[in-house]
Parts: structure tokens; C-alpha cells; sequence
């Protein structure tokens, strides 16, 4: 393994290992937990910051990854259920992962690539919508696949603000299920 895969590593396995408290990650401890020089991630990354979002972008899309295993065991439920479970999996996990979440979020916002987190979800998701809804053409689906995934990461991004507008308190995993569930109805039109 080279110098800038063990040093994405050694960041990965900080970030498992501090969860929601990895603001405190400096690139000192980076560097002794890979046993490489500090000019090395600037060399590599540019700066810390740039190699958390690499970092938090493979972590999610191990995740994401999984989420189209769990599609494929929830083949018995009908298509609205299986989509509905695997919303609540993909809130559930936002929630629980907040700082990993967020970062991903804000990077896939602030610079969109082909194959970043959101296009990955919005690939899982296009086929659970596209049973729900097979009378819809193409154009249709990608679209409303689309604003399914945008309104589920702003949800999660303001859910502050939506505590204060509407009383729905989304760290509640049954509230959270609940806003869920309306979202899809109100996408799905069913």
C-alpha cells in the first residue's frame, strides 16, 4: 500500500474510532497513526479538510453499497414497503452518523461528481421508485427520484428549522418515520 492509501486509512479508521467528536482530528495524529511525514497530506490532499471528505466519501459509499444488498433481502415486501424501509434505513443512518453525514452531504453539494454519494443514493433509490410507480416514463422517474433524495438530505440538513416551523422532532426515529412516509405519498402521488 502506498503513502496516500495508508494515510486514507489511518484517517478512516480515526473517524470509526471518533464518530461524532472527529473535529478534533489533526493531521499530526493522522500522520503518527500512518507513520508518515506531515508534508505528506498536503502533498497528497491538498489539506485536512479535503482528505476527511475523501475520507467520509468512501465510508458512505460502503454504506450505500450495503443499502442495495438490503433492497435485494426485502424482496418479499411490496414495492412502496421495501422503499419506505429503506428510506427510514437511509434517515435512521444520517441521524445516527450526523458528522459523516453532513460532510458528505455538503461535499456532494458543494462540488457534484458522477459517481459522488448522491448520485449512488439516487441509483439505489431510482429502481424501488420505479416499482412503485411503473406507469411513469423515464423522465418521470429521474425526476421525482431526484427530489426525493434532495428533500431527504435538506430535511436532515434543516431539521432544526423544522423542528421550529412544524413540531416535527426528526431525531425521534417514530416522528422521523411518520415525515418519511408523507414524503413518499406526497412524491409518489399514491
Amino acid at each position: 500500500m502506498d503513502n496516500k492509501e495508508i494515510i486514507i486509512q489511518a484517517t478512516m479508521d480515526l473517524i470509526n474510532e471518533r464518530g461524532e467528536q472527529m473535529d478534533g482530528i489533526t493531521v499530526r495524529e493522522i500522520c503518527k497513526k500512518a507513520n508518515v511525514g506531515l508534508g505528506l497530506v498536503n502533498y497528497h490532499f491538498g489539506n485536512k479538510d479535503r482528505l476527511i471528505e475523501l475520507c467520509v466519501e468512501r465510508i458512505v459509499n460502503g454504506i450505500v453499497d450495503h443499502f442495495r444488498s438490503i433492497r435485494e433481502k426485502t424482496e418479499k415486501l411490496t414495492a412502496f414497503d421495501r422503499l419506505d424501509y429503506l428510506g427510514n434505513m437511509t434517515f435512521t443512518f444520517l441521524f445516527e452518523h450526523y458528522a459523516v453525514s453532513k460532510i458528505s452531504i455538503l461535499a456532494d453539494m458543494r462540488t457534484p461528481k458522477e459517481d459522488d454519494n448522491t448520485h449512488r443514493t439516487y441509483l439505489a433509490y431510482l429502481p424501488l421508485l420505479s416499482a412503485c410507480r411503473p406507469d411513469w416514463d423515464k423522465e418521470t422517474l429521474e425526476r421525482k427520484t431526484l427530489y426525493l433524495i434532495a428533500v431527504m438530505q435538506q430535511s436532515f440538513l434543516r431539521h432544526k428549522v423544522i423542528l421550529q416551523l412544524y413540531g416535527i422532532d426528526l431525531t425521534v426515529p417514530e416522528e422521523r418515520r411518520t415525515f418519511h412516509s408523507a414524503i413518499l405519498h406526497d412524491i409518489l402521488e399514491v
